[in-house]
């Protein structure tokens, strides 16, 4: 395909994306993209080689359906600019904007986005770093905003461990007594030596109800109750290091207590990409937890 350099036709490449978590608050508007990149491009004059759109894909990546064909688009030549509506929705990333960008460049397509604030000088690429550091920050900051609010107005914020019920108040914990000897059985297996599957066998032979009802306790159940700090002693010293001043001062100093978290654990999804065998790229979701 001819360059589209100097006097030739002006050619682009629309690309939309919308995260499963903007889809939740706001619907799906890749359309108001689409629509908005083709005003753009008629008062340009550009002529539209192909729409590409990334439904419910996260910036955080690159590896994305749409995107891997916007770079293969790319990469056959003959593309003047690829358009997003802003420069998040090519990547949250500044690092995987720049790479986009210089790879590009290898074949001669600029990327562009409708709110670019610079231009193709070394100031105006400096302007538009600056903004997508900003803009990363900012995000950064309403999400911390957003988990401190959460928190604070959260007064029961999960389901209580197995052995224990909530208060008519909601506000505390209270023993339930005969899920606590379940529990107490299990450490009793646990503590001679059995691992969780012998364990879990026991129990079903034992005719020991399981806490969803069903025959056979499910191992990893098992498993969260040997290491849940629910059912461990903490001492008054350690506890009260861990909670706001007003709460630890309700406690008894001369008891134990056990320690329930909320918000330990991290989930991070991301989409990867494997060649299927006939030459084309499956894509799968890949969750990492911390």
């Amino acid at each position: 395909m001819p360059s589209t350099n100097g006097h030739g036709p002006k050619r682009a490449i629309l690309y939309a994306r919308i995260s499963t978590d903007e889809q939740a608050r706001s619907g799906y508007p890749l359309a108001q993209q689409i629509e908005a990149l083709r005003d753009h491009s008629a008062r340009e004059g550009y002529e539209v080689l192909e729409e590409v759109v990334d439904a419910g894909q996260s910036g955080a990546s690159l590896e994305r359906p749409g995107m891997d064909r916007v770079r293969d688009l790319v990469a056959e030549g003959g593309v003047s600019v690829v358009l997003a509506q802003d420069r998040g929705r090519f990547a949250r990333e500044p690092a995987y904007h720049y790479l986009l960008r210089r790879e590009f460049e290898e074949h001669d397509t600029k990327i562009r986005a409708l709110n670019d604030r610079g231009d193709d000088s070394p100031e105006g690429e400096l302007t538009d770093g600056i903004l997508d550091q900003l803009a990363k920050y900012e995000r950064a900051k309403i999400a911390e905003r957003t988990r401190r609010g959460m928190m604070r107005k959260a007064k029961v914020v999960a389901r209580p461990a197995y052995g224990f019920r909530y208060n008519e108040a909601r506000d505390a914990l209270v023993v339930c007594e005969a899920e606590m000897a379940m529990v107490e059985k299990v450490f009793r297996l646990a503590a001679v030596g059995f691992g969780q599957h012998t364990i879990q066998t026991r129990l079903f032979r034992e005719g020991v109800p399981s806490p969803t009802g069903k025959q056979q306790w499910d191992w990893r159940k098992i498993k969260r109750i040997v290491y849940n700090d629910a059912y461990r002693a903490h001492t008054f010293e350690e506890i009260s290091g861990l909670l706001p001043p007003e709460v630890a001062a309700t406690l008894d100093a001369n008891k134990e207590y056990g320690v329930q978290w909320y918000n330990r654990q991290r989930v991070t999804e991301r989409t990867v990409s494997e060649p299927d065998g006939n030459g084309r790229r499956s894509y799968r979701k890949r969750r990492t937890f911390r």
